[in-house]
């Protein structure tokens, strides 16, 4: 979720959700060679799991049970997520991941694989690369569905907000967070940087910017879950911005309009095309927060204290990071 400098009280607009019936599912199908994890494997990859296995069930009723009309359409969460779509995607993005990224995970262990978890990290490109390459790795390693918050503004963009709704992507408000946090036990991805994240130039990279006004921590602490902090290095490489234009930025109301690296060295390519920098993921331990949940408010200076502590944290891990690191390329 990308928190913003909004006065204290003001709230975004609430995107309004319906709620649901649940419909009762039945196990996807297991071939023979499964792993009792319950990863489906793919044969012609000599039996490794398949980036294409469905992560969240789809209902699938009973046959010659008659059942009412239900609301959802197709495999289309109350989110708008689609598992058809994100198998898709992973299907896809794998060989960006694997081979162009190559990304590299430490820790990965500390994310739990059930209940609720909020992901926190710092954030980079002029179109971010950091989202996917997270999302894709928890997916594909852990087997766990990751849900990302974003400001509105990539929801309001035609065909973009669709794809990013169908993609696993939602309006960064409180509500939706604390819901798929405390009611359904999810994880969460936030960028607490917002867009001035990637709107930073290459001389300010792996410079964190604000993380706002904690927005996140009290997000973790109303519904009783730890706050997981990841270092990423490599982003900031993969599409680096050289100079930003802020006048035609507000004039086409966009909240930044960069010219990158990718642009210059690839022309028109280089608006989608990303550097093949290396990917390193460190997951830091969790954060646990000994306080009641669901509570309606807690001490802002307890928020904003435990918010810079983890933002200290992520900013001293990718100092260690970028030590170690022998090439931008190879890592």
């Amino acid at each position: 979720m990308e928190d913003d400098d909004r006065p204290a009280g003001t709230e975004r607009p609430v995107a309004e959700v319906t709620e649901r019936p649940v419909a009762e599912v039945t196990e996807l199908p297991r071939p023979a060679n499964a792993p009792l994890t319950g990863a489906v494997t793919d044969p012609a990859d000599g039996g490794a799991p398949s980036t294409g296995r469905a992560l969240v069930p789809v209902p699938d009723p009973e046959p010659g049970i008659d059942e009412p009309p239900s609301p959802r359409t197709g495999d289309v969460d109350e989110w708008g997520r689609s598992e058809h779509m994100r198998a898709i995607a992973r299907r896809l993005y794998d060989p960006v991941y694997r081979k162009w990224f190559r990304a590299e995970w430490e820790g990965l262990e500390k994310i739990p694989s059930d209940g609720g978890a909020l992901l926190v990290a710092n954030h980079a490109a002029a179109i971010p690369s950091d989202a996917p390459v997270i999302m894709h790795g928890i997916e594909t390693e852990l087997h766990r569905p990751v849900y990302g918050l974003a400001d509105n503004f990539f929801r309001e963009v035609p065909v973009v907000g669709t794809l990013w709704s169908r993609l696993g992507g939602l309006p960064a408000h409180p509500d939706n967070a604390y819901r798929l946090l405390h009611d359904q036990k999810q994880l969460v991805l936030v960028f607490p940087e917002g867009t001035k994240g990637p709107a930073k130039l290459y001389g300010e990279r792996y410079q964190l910017r604000r993380f706002g006004r904690g927005g996140f921590v009290e997000i973790a602490m109303r519904a009783g879950v730890p706050v997981i902090p990841i270092a990423v290095v490599g982003a900031e490489e993969s599409m680096p911005t050289v100079v930003r234009v802020p006048h035609l930025a507000s004039l086409i109301g966009v909240p930044y309009l960069p010219i990158t690296a990718n642009m210059l060295a690839m022309g028109p390519l280089g608006v989608v095309g990303y550097f093949p920098a290396k990917f390193k993921l460190r997951v830091l331990d969790p954060v646990h927060f000994d306080v009641p949940a669901s509570q309606e408010r807690y001490s802002k200076s307890r928020v904003m204290e435990e918010s810079e502590a983890i933002r200290d944290r992520i900013q001293t891990a990718l100092y260690d990071m970028l030590r170690h690191r022998r090439s931008v390329w190879f890592g």
